[in-house]
């Protein structure tokens, strides 16, 4: 991975994220090019990290092992335009963290290349805490594949799914879902506030106490079921929580938000492919 040169067509703050991850686990600098329009977006990052910089997207394509597609959806088709010569001669795998478009659709813009794998990262990449999807085309070999999981390793863990639907599955449970267990903090905060607590000192026991529960399941095998149960002593003050949300239909409420994601996924790959 160490030798591959990686091309960041897009310097916003998700190429960031995934440049500082790389950097922090050795990657030389010197083998990490980002593209913007202007000098003025790319001067930061070149101070921060030491890396290249460039203007140019077919120059950056021309010395690339790995080109990750990191501008946003709506440009996209623009940018392969501009680059599909280059991309032809130079062959690298082409690894796209624009929500929504489909290899198919990257493919036939990019004029029939199809070595793509397509990650969906989330925001806590952005401090290195990430969980991302992966999904590769048949063109895309083992290598390239190993190279696509250690690049996104950089800024979380990854997971491979065999179909490209399920990124979609992705989305709503990983990609979306950071902003579902935020909804929650910011209830109860609001439910701390009514019974009278500062919001200081609510806010710092609900952000710890998030952090505990995903450290408490990160470090064992263990279900989330299993710890819910153990925190529940029978006829106590969380069995009542819970059995609240359950007569309420927090499980099925839960579900019909994740499929109401899905299918807006679903909706908007369709929509950007049409184009």
């Amino acid at each position: 991975m160490h030798s591959k040169t990686l091309s960041f067509i897009g310097a916003g703050h998700m190429a960031e994220a995934i440049i500082a991850g790389l950097i922090n686990t050795g990657h030389p600098a010197e083998r990490i090019i980002a593209t913007a329009r202007s000098d003025k977006t790319l001067a930061p990052l070149q101070a921060r990290y030491g890396i290249q910089t460039t203007t140019d997207n077919c120059n950056a394509i021309a010395q690339a092992d790995v080109v990750v597609l990191a501008v946003k959806p709506q440009v996209m088709k623009e940018v392969c335009a501009q680059v599909t010569d280059i991309v032809a001669r130079q062959r690298p795998l082409i690894l796209s963290v624009a929500a929504g478009l489909t290899c198919a659709t990257l493919s036939r813009w990019l004029g029939g290349y199809d070595a793509i794998v397509r990650a969906m990262p989330n925001t806590p990449s952005l401090v290195g805490t990430g969980a991302c999807g992966l999904y590769a085309t048949d063109a895309v070999s083992k290598e390239q594949c190993t190279l696509a999981s250690d690049l996104m390793s950089a800024v979380g863990i990854t997971e491979w799914v065999n179909e490209e639907r399920l990124l979609s599955t992705v989305t709503a449970i990983a990609g979306s879902a950071p902003a579902y267990f935020f909804y929650l903090m910011e209830a109860l905060e609001k439910a701390a506030i009514e019974q009278g607590m500062p919001l200081e000192s609510a806010r710092r026991l609900i952000i710890q106490t998030a952090l505990g529960a995903a450290r408490m399941c990160d470090a064992s095998e263990d279900a989330p079921e299993e710890f819910k149960k153990r925190v529940m002593s029978p006829n106590g003050t969380t069995e009542r929580a819970i059995f609240h949300f359950q007569d309420h239909g927090f499980e099925q409420l839960v579900n019909d938000a994740v499929q109401a994601c899905f299918n807006r996924a679903e909706e908007l790959g369709e929509s950007l492919g049409s184009q």
